[in-house]
């Protein structure tokens, strides 16, 4: 026995749950092309669209080694070989991503990347340069050296100045280790993985002044095709 009304034999069936709502304003809003397009404009070429890449990369070398010295423990990357190598390469790491996030976000405020409906792109990249810093500040007072230290306190008194440091107190190394290895990145990551979707929906991008041949060419070559059929 059948429940509810039955779609006709050959009609169109369009699911009404949520999931099949949420399936299809996905697939209109990112399609495969957009989310892994096979070809993209001439002018992505120029390094200057490398250097959002290369932050992701070494956001994610970040991650994971940031990962393995946490698991690893304060004692093991700090006495054993392994563990200093994976200290090493958090580090380096770290300041690779922020020279190459500060590269690419200084490139797109000068190419005027808010152009085209993209200003929710460019503000969710500037929403994941303030919370990295906030990441890589609480990763610099875990650290507890002198330097550490003193930057710590001083940040206390702003922290008091401005009626948050009840809540974020910067002295206390529990809350500073929990907020460096939990919320903060995954708040980061999710940000960038906005930015990167919002990339994928209004494409790239183009330079101030670029005429996009790339966009041109392929109509020209079916209006050719179709004269010669």
């Amino acid at each position: 026995m059948s429940h509810g009304t039955e779609a006709p034999a050959g009609a169109d069936f369009e699911p009404t749950t949520w999931t099949g709502s949420a399936r299809r304003k996905w697939m209109r809003t990112l399609p495969p092309e957009k989310m892994l397009p096979e070809h993209q404009p001439s002018y992505v070429a120029s390094w200057i669209y490398v250097f959002g890449m290369l932050t992701i990369v070494a956001m994610i070398v970040a991650i994971v080694s940031g990962v393995v010295i946490t698991l690893g423990g304060v004692q093991w990357f700090h006495e054993s070989s392994t563990g200093k190598f994976f200290n090493s390469t958090h580090y380096w790491s770290v300041q690779l991503f922020f020279l190459f996030m500060v590269v690419h976000l200084w490139g797109k405020y000068w190419m005027a990347a808010w152009r085209g409906k993209r200003a929710l792109t460019w503000a969710t990249g500037v929403l994941a340069f303030l919370t990295a810093v906030g990441v890589g500040f609480t990763g610099y007072v875990i650290t507890t050296n002198f330097n550490a230290q003193w930057i710590a306190f001083e940040a206390k008194d702003v922290m008091n100045a401005v009626g948050v440091g009840a809540v974020f107190n910067v002295t206390n190394l529990g809350q500073m280790v929990t907020f460096h290895v939990a919320p903060l990145p995954l708040v980061l990551v999710v940000i960038v993985a906005a930015h990167v979707l919002l990339v994928r929906k209004h494409g790239v991008v183009p330079p101030i002044d670029a005429i996009d041949h790339d966009a041109v060419a392929p109509a020209a070559e079916t209006e050719t095709s179709e004269v010669a059929s």
